[in-house]
């Protein structure tokens, strides 16, 4: 079993109180899914780009859904 990721939280807090300006009380509410939406909202992440169809057909190829019957 491997270690639990550990959470960048300074890097978390600049973001958050630094870069977005929300008060603390805001930060603090907010859940990882708005906080995530507010990060890439002011452009300080980008969505990664949806992998292309050639590499979904090729990705379902090598693995295959497998079902008992």
């Amino acid at each position: 079993m491997s270690a639990p990721a550990r959470i960048a939280w300074p890097a978390i807090m600049a973001a958050g109180l630094g870069a977005l300006r929300l008060a603390p009380e805001v930060f603090w509410s907010m859940t990882p899914v708005e906080f995530a939406a507010a990060l890439q909202g002011a452009g300080l992440v980008r969505r990664p780009a949806a992998p292309s169809r050639s590499a979904v057909l090729e990705l379902m190829a090598r693995f295959p859904d497998v079902t008992e019957g």
